[in-house]
């Protein structure tokens, strides 16, 4: 503390020692400055002295004279003051007597304002039920503004349809015209096609005809086959009958053979006499299975000239509405034709009358037609 004390004095110290050292020249300044300000406001010379007076009348007289203006303007003023006054009371009195009439005029006046601030509340009341009404018709109109928005979107919208409905009658225009033209040209194949129709008719006509004449000529195929098949099978039970014959035949060649065998052991020259007994043999032997080939080559072909004729008659009754396969149709009715033809000639056997008139060169150059004897004769030329 006593620290602190010392420090604030040797500062105070130090703090006046340095004022008057200061002060001084302070103090110098301060008086050159009050002469300087003396030396300027106060006259030296007389010249200045008597110029200072002239002055100071001068503005003696100046304001004497304002002076003596402002009085006789005062002094007009308060005449005119007074001409007003006189005036004014004279209006006053007119005033006052206008006044009492105006009173009687504020009494009616307040009669009639009382009875317009009834009818004031009464306005007031209607402008107030016209101020919800108007708020009710603004909320109304607001309503219908955002509905006559919706309405003007769902307008653009509708415009913008009504243009891409037109973009597309456009479009569905000249798809019209190409179709008239389409139809145009469909129309000129139509009756191409209907001139087709009518020729295709009038071939089905013919070809009827000649399905008619060849579904005749079937039949009568048919029965002859019918006939031949009948043949055949008597033919059939013949060759059985004769099989059995010739295998009677054999067992009694076989017996034959081995007593000659038992003959000819004895013999000298048995050497000759075996093959003339082999010679007969095999000759006896070739001639029934000859015999037997050709009936079985004839009930093999009766056999498939029934299932032609069959499969031929099925594709006649189910081909009556087309017409396409007609060369096909006729070239199987010719190959049957031919098979029956084979057939009994192989029935009739070597000594058939069918087989002089058969040619004998089966073949046909290449694009020329085949004829029923050529069919017949290829038929009986094929082995087996």
């Amino acid at each position: 503390m006593i620290e602190y004390t010392l420090l604030f004095g040797l500062g105070f110290l130090t703090a006046a020692f340095l004022v008057f050292l200061i002060s001084p020249a302070i103090h110098r300044r301060i008086v050159w400055y009050t002469e300087n300000r003396m030396k300027a406001t106060m006259p030296l010379t007389p010249q200045e002295v008597r110029a200072q007076k002239d002055m100071v009348r001068a503005l003696y007289a100046a304001e004497n004279a304002r002076t003596a203006q402002d009085l006789i303007r005062e002094r007009e003023k308060s005449l005119s003051l007074q001409l007003r006054h006189d005036s004014l009371a004279l209006d006053a009195g007119r005033l006052s007597s206008e006044l009492g009439a105006l009173q009687a005029q504020i009494g009616d006046l307040n009669v009639e304002a009382a009875e317009m601030r009834s009818r004031l509340r009464k306005d007031e009341n209607y402008i107030s039920q016209l101020k919800t009404s108007l708020h009710i018709a603004e909320q109304a109109t607001s309503a219908k503004e955002s509905e006559i928005e919706t309405l003007r979107t769902r307008l653009n919208k509708f415009a913008e349809k009504a243009d891409n409905l037109k973009i597309d009658m456009a479009a569905r225009d000249t798809e019209m015209e190409s179709l008239k033209s389409l139809a145009n040209a469909l129309r000129d194949e139509r009756d191409t096609l209907r001139q087709d129709v009518n020729l295709l008719q009038k071939r089905a006509k013919d070809a009827e005809q000649k399905l008619t004449q060849q579904e005749h000529l079937v039949i009568r195929l048919e029965d002859k086959c019918a006939r031949e098949a009948a043949a055949a099978a008597d033919k059939e039970t013949l060759l059985g009958r004769r099989q059995q014959e010739i295998a009677k035949l054999k067992e009694q060649l076989k017996s034959l053979n081995a007593g000659l065998r038992k003959a000819n052991r004895g013999l000298r020259d048995a050497g000759l006499a075996t093959l003339e007994t082999k010679g007969e043999e095999l000759m006896q032997e070739e001639s029934p299975a000859s015999e037997l080939d050709s009936a079985a080559v004839a009930a093999r072909l009766a056999e498939e000239v029934r299932a032609r004729s069959a499969a031929v008659s099925d594709r006649i009754s189910k081909a009556k509405a087309t017409t396409g396969n007609d060369s096909a149709m006729r070239e199987e009715i010719a190959s049957i034709a031919a098979g029956m033809v084979a057939l009994t000639a192989l029935n009739e056997g070597p000594s058939s009358p069918i087989r002089d008139l058969l040619p004998e060169d089966a073949g046909n150059e290449e694009g020329e037609r085949v004829s029923l004897a050529q069919r017949a004769a290829t038929i009986l030329s094929q082995p087996g």
